[in-house]
């Protein structure tokens, strides 16, 4: 099975460890990952904006980039939602009908990681090793739009040595949105303040979640709060060992 990493644009220039983390993870199972040099974003940002004529070339470099892999993994629910509920719409826009049968051909084999882990690999236990008190935030885009239910918390109760406490409220956006944190700033906050108080009563060391957009969100503000409190990755959990602690 070939196996291509899409690092997404923003893990790649603010948190690529996260990327080296899923890649040390999959290697560590078994799998040889490839990284093609010539990935470029998914479009999210275009599409979420009503720019959708400038959102069809990255959707032409998606497929000509990932087309022939047999599967395509993200450490983001958010850019995976973009790929399988964006990208048809946006080739449909282009009026291309060899694109789209590109698209419809490839978004079935892309996955965010937990669904990789699970549903293809079949692994529940990663081997990982975390002796920290962590909560867990499910990303909106993993929890409404791909679905991945109780994945990320399965390979999490998994961990030897983690201590895993239930999030009040963690079914509830955090507020960050993209563009709606800029453009309706005083909401995204709120949103985001009722998410870091809910962090802080369960005591937790670190905050994990499927997509780092998220917790920039949240640990921006557990910072201005002093809270103490980390912000990790799933990947980063999962990739780490006894001989190779995160």
């Amino acid at each position: 099975m070939r196996v291509a990493l899409f690092a997404t644009c923003f893990n790649d220039t603010m948190w690529p460890n996260t990327p080296k983390s899923t890649v040390l993870l999959l290697e560590r199972l078994g799998v040889e990952v490839e990284f093609p040099f010539e990935q470029t974003c998914c479009g999210q940002m275009f599409t979420n904006t009503g720019y959708a004529e400038e959102a069809i070339p990255g959707v032409r470099q998606f497929v000509d980039v990932f087309g022939d892999y047999d599967a395509v993994v993200a450490p983001s629910g958010s850019c995976v939602g973009s790929v399988r509920h964006q990208h048809g719409a946006i080739a449909d826009r282009a009026g291309d009908r060899a694109l789209r049968s590109a698209v419809d051909a490839l978004v079935p084999k892309v996955y965010e990681l937990s669904e990789f882990l699970v549903d293809v690999l079949g692994v529940t236990d990663v081997g990982a090793y975390f002796p920290h008190r962590v909560t867990y935030h499910p990303t909106c885009h993993s929890l409404r739009m791909l679905r991945v239910g109780d994945k990320p918390l399965t390979l999490l109760r998994n961990v030897k040595g983690i201590e895993l406490v239930e999030l009040n409220g963690a079914d509830q956006c955090c507020g960050f949105g993209g563009t709606f944190a800029m453009k309706n700033s005083d909401v995204s906050v709120a949103m985001g303040s009722d998410k870091s108080a809910n962090v802080k009563e369960t005591g937790a060391e670190v905050l994990v979640a499927g997509d780092n957009s998220c917790l920039a969100h949240i640990g921006g503000l557990l910072t201005r709060e002093r809270a103490g409190v980390r912000m990790m990755h799933l990947a980063e959990i999962l990739a780490s060992t006894e001989k190779e602690p995160a």
